[in-house]
């Protein structure tokens, strides 16, 4: 679907202010506040927007560590070890990738004892051959994602 330029902009200021009302978005918009009920209803349907989200400082809230950990995984095995990686409650990202890996996982642990139990619980079970764990010591931009430009 092609976003239009009021589409864009309701996107924009939902992403700015999720707890924005209807109200208030039809104002910033200039548009009336049937045109937003109808935009976000239409991007609601159409996945665009696939919810509204509290954004968090990990560390505020005892995630004191973010690791990034390629995953080598036995053929035919993929979709089985990273479901199940994903059912982690400290894992917030899975992805396939090309190149030496098979996968990368982002996760967020409490401190090392954590990253421990991460590791050798869940990052060396059954179907991965391989993992290379990476601790994050600075954090230099970590945002959500934006609309990319017309």
């Amino acid at each position: 679907m092609l976003l239009d330029e009021i589409d864009r902009k309701l996107i924009e200021a939902l992403m700015n202010n999720s707890r924005a009302s209807m109200r208030q978005l039809a104002a910033e918009l200039d548009v009336a506040l049937g045109t937003i009920g109808n935009r976000l209803k239409k991007l609601e349907q159409d996945k665009i927007i696939k919810g509204y989200n509290v954004i968090l400082d990990p560390s505020k809230v005892g995630w004191e560590m973010t690791v990034i950990v390629g995953l080598r995984i036995t053929k035919g095995r993929m979709i089985e070890v990273q479901k199940r990686i994903a059912e982690d409650h400290r894992v917030f990202l899975v992805y396939d990738v090309t190149g030496d890996y098979d996968s990368f996982v982002v996760a967020k642990v409490q401190d090392t004892d954590d990253l421990n139990d991460l590791t050798k619980g869940v990052l060396t079970s059954e179907g991965i051959e391989r993992s290379l764990t990476h601790v994050v010591l600075n954090t230099v931009k970590e945002t959500t994602i934006k609309l990319p430009e017309n």
